[in-house]
């Protein structure tokens, strides 16, 4: 028996379903930061845009209208033309507490009410805590500029929650103030017949699209993880920010150009900006922004890195004619998208006696070219089953049971995943029967993944007891060859896998780590909602668009994606990026 396959429209994200009762065998397990042998926190996404510009001009949004929507995304995926309802998680409760402390001295700002407020800090207290986002409870934020208030003005929001068997990635807004409103114009597609390697040229420019004219602007491009700036501008600065999270890593350059740019009219770079992609990059993003703040307020977007000088020709901006209809608030494309990696599942041939404990180590590695970076959705766990061979049962395992099973288990990874990385899930076992040849697959959820460039290894197989005849198809860690099927347990599913591209901001995703599980449902009780987290609110630079898989079934579902930028069938990708 094979699990049914589930395809989103772009061939990269993949689930296992589970039903209600299936998570809630599990339990709130996570995937990040558990100590070696238990299960960590359910992980919780906070999401919302990473940027926000205000304009002195007062060209602002509509008046009176949030700016900032803030919201959850669960693990898994509400597929929204079920015809049940999701069933929530159960959790004891927890906060989310939006902090805007810093813009006290240039904006008022409208928190939401129904929270517990303290001057410019609000506490949200619920339980509501849903699979994937259309569910769960929103956070609305208003900002109006103050009179005192003037370009180069600047402060973060910063978003963090908490609560028992929980862990929430910490959420910031940068929030800045220009003169007037910049309008970015959108990058070209990347070119046909484009691969990891090439240099993908990027015109940059902007519009004015305010009442009054701008002293002087400042550019900001940064690149994630797999791209680079051959060039160097004497008038750019360069640093790499987060060097610490390869999620969050950064390269980024800062350019300024003094000057009087005028309402109405646009501009552009003198000469493109040249992108290199490295050979193990796949769908990492370039984004951009040009801020009317002049060139003396540079040093308040440095962002406490380490900038170094430029060097060679100076960059400069030159007067467009026309003003085409390729402007917006935000700009930013992923490169490159046609690269493949090849994740590898391997198992182990043991024996033992009746009565005794055998260790068996479980494998997943990524032998490349490419990375999953994992930069869409925060870096959300890839997973994978594993069968538990007849006669032998679980004294131990980093993994979860899947549903009411005791014989497989549901095993996750988290992202990012390094092009040349190989996590270790050490299973115990005890041999409760001997059965000669007893065989346990190792799979991914069946799907069709257009990023796997090998899936004839995607396969593997615990062997117990073995007789040396045994047909292991797909794992390059045994032996034997041909054939199909497997003993002990529900059948596994096949097929190649993704991981992860929504949740904690910073896990690193570094070689050698043991993986956990992640899972609950059941009861909770719903709690207070403005809206929705599920709404077309703007995404400033990478700012997490929450999870991105299909659910397979009405129930809850634990999401198993993979690559860099997902997309959702019924469910259209937020807006994205600012620099």
């Amino acid at each position: 028996m094979r699990r049914s396959s589930l395809r989103s429209s772009w061939g990269l994200a993949a689930v296992a379903g589970v039903a209600a009762a299936g998570l809630a065998t599990a339990g709130l397990a996570g995937v990040a930061h558990a100590a070696e042998g238990e299960a960590a926190p359910l992980p919780v996404t906070i999401t919302g845009p990473d940027k926000v510009d205000l304009a002195l001009d007062g060209d602002e949004d509509e008046s009176g209208q949030p700016q900032i929507r803030l919201g959850i995304t669960g693990p898994g995926e509400y597929d929204p033309d079920s015809d049940q309802d999701p069933e929530p998680i159960p959790n004891d409760g927890y906060s989310v507490t939006i902090d805007a402390t810093a813009l006290q001295g240039f904006a008022d700002v409208e928190l939401p009410e129904y929270c517990d407020l303290e001057g410019l800090v609000a506490v949200c207290r619920t339980s509501s805590l849903y699979p994937g986002d259309s569910y769960n409870p929103s956070w609305s934020v208003r900002l109006d500029l103050k009179d005192a208030a003037k370009a180069g003005d600047f402060g973060k929001i910063k978003v963090t929650g908490a609560g028992e068997g929980l862990e929430f990635n910490e959420h910031t807004v940068d929030v800045l103030v220009g003169g007037p409103k910049l309008l970015k114009k959108q990058l070209a597609p990347e070119p046909k017949g484009f691969e990891a390697g090439d240099v993908y040229n990027a015109t940059l420019g902007f519009v004015n699209d305010g009442s009054m004219a701008a002293d002087g602007v400042v550019l900001r491009f940064a690149g994630s993880r797999g791209l680079s700036f051959p060039d160097s501008y004497d008038n750019c600065e360069y640093a790499e920010e987060n060097k610490d999270s390869l999620l969050l890593q950064r390269k980024v350059a800062l350019c300024t150009f003094e000057g009087e740019y005028l309402p109405g009219l646009a501009y552009e770079l003198s000469e493109p900006i040249r992108v290199k992609t490295a050979d193990f990059a796949l769908n990492d993003v370039f984004h951009y922004g040009f801020d009317a703040v002049g060139a003396k307020s540079v040093g308040r977007l440095r962002s406490g890195a380490d900038y170094r000088a430029g060097s060679g020709r100076t960059l400069t901006l030159k007067p467009v004619t026309g003003r085409a209809d390729d402007y917006g608030q935000y700009a930013e494309i992923d490169l490159a998208t046609k690269n493949t990696y090849d994740l590898d599942l391997t198992g182990a041939r043991v024996a033992g006696k009746q009565g005794e404990t055998v260790t068996v180590d479980v494998g997943l590695s990524n032998h490349g070219p490419a990375w999953i970076g994992a930069q869409r959705s925060g870096g959300e766990p890839m997973g994978f089953f594993v069968q538990i061979p007849r006669g032998a049962s679980v004294v131990q395992s980093p993994c979860r049971p899947y549903g009411d099973s005791k014989s497989e288990y549901l095993c996750f990874a988290e992202t990012p995943f390094l092009e040349d990385d190989r996590r270790t899930f050490r299973f115990e076992l005890r041999i409760d029967e001997v059965v000669a040849g007893a065989k346990g697959k190792i799979a991914f959820p069946e799907w069709d993944n257009p990023l796997e460039g090998n899936p004839s290894n995607d396969d593997g197989w615990i062997v117990l007891n073995g007789t040396g005849d045994e047909e292991t198809p797909g794992d390059t860690g045994g032996s034997g060859s041909g054939g199909d099927g497997g003993d002990g347990g529900a059948t596994g599913g096949s097929g190649s896998t993704g991981g992860s591209d929504a949740t904690n901001g910073g896990g690193s995703g570094s070689g050698g780590s043991d993986g956990g599980a992640t899972g609950g449902n059941g009861g909770g009780s719903t709690g207070s909602t403005e809206g929705t987290s599920g709404d077309e609110s703007p995404q400033g630079g990478l700012a997490s668009t929450g999870s991105t898989a299909l659910l397979a079934s009405a129930g809850a579902a634990l999401a198993l994606v993979a690559g860099g930028v997902l997309f959702v069938v019924a469910r259209r990708r937020k807006a994205g990026g600012t620099a």
